[in-house]
């Protein structure tokens, strides 16, 4: 049972080309969201901490490398000053078109035509509730800090809002042609294969980030910052491959 569906996936997966599509969702993650991030952190009055302590725990960091991630949301009095209106409109433009690229590998999956030109809408939607989770998530490292309870909140709402943020998503991108069921165990593999990531970026990226931030110091760091993106939008197409796979046939999927 497992070996055939590990080569299926395999086989969709080189179809697919979820390499590629895994460097092109990083490219376009560090140019959207990270600087969206910046600038929330400039305007937090937490000074960024919530958004570098989501980053670093995503990625399994301590020590060291905590800090040398936290030196690019270290917020600065100019940040918010400097920043114009048409930046921002320009990195919400690499936003959608990060959607769009995320639409694009999702309906490939799952054998469907291009969406119609309003896309656009459900791929604006798509991002604000991406990052909107990476806030909540960012957030959820705030309350009850130093007591039991810290934990298992950060726990519940990475976990518990990564399911529903990869379910709906899928949903919302595939303009509701797929049911909401099949697409719950891309969701689910989603998320686990995240978790797994984590314990690889502990193991193999946080050393290397530490090594790169003393020789390069902050490009080194970001560097290390996207192969972990590399890694993210992996697991983002494989888990959702992996999820339609399980679904069955393609008659799962309903032509719009």
């Amino acid at each position: 049972m497992i070996v055939p569906v590990v080569r299926e996936v395999w086989r969709r997966g080189r179809e697919v080309e979820v390499m590629q599509r895994a460097m092109a969702f990083a490219a376009l993650f560090l140019v959207t969201l990270i600087p969206l991030l910046v600038v929330i952190a400039a305007a937090s009055t937490t000074r960024g901490s919530g958004v570098a302590q989501w980053l670093t725990d995503a990625m399994g960091l301590s020590g060291r490398g905590t800090g040398a991630v936290r030196e690019l949301f270290t917020a600065r009095g100019r940040t918010l000053s400097t920043t114009t209106a048409g930046s921002l409109a320009g990195v919400a433009v690499f936003g959608v078109t990060m959607m769009a690229s995320v639409q694009g590998a999702l309906e490939r999956i799952w054998d469907l035509p291009r969406g119609p030109w309003h896309s656009a809408a459900r791929q604006t939607v798509g991002l604000a509730g991406l990052l909107g989770y990476i806030l909540l998530a960012a957030w959820s490292g705030q309350p009850w800090q130093n007591t039991p309870v810290q934990p298992g909140l950060r726990i519940a709402v990475t976990l518990l809002g990564g399911v529903l943020l990869f379910w709906g998503l899928q949903r919302l991108l595939l303009g509701s042609r797929v049911p909401w069921a099949p697409l719950l165990p891309g969701a689910l593999a989603t998320v686990l294969a995240l978790v797994g990531l984590r314990f690889f970026s502990n193991l193999v990226l946080a050393p290397l980030l530490v090594e790169n931030a003393v020789s390069y110091g902050s490009i080194g760091t970001v560097l290390v910052v996207v192969s972990w993106l590399i890694g993210v939008g992996y697991t983002v197409y494989a888990g959702a491959l992996l999820g339609r796979v399980l679904s069955g046939t393609q008659s799962s999927a309903q032509p719009g």
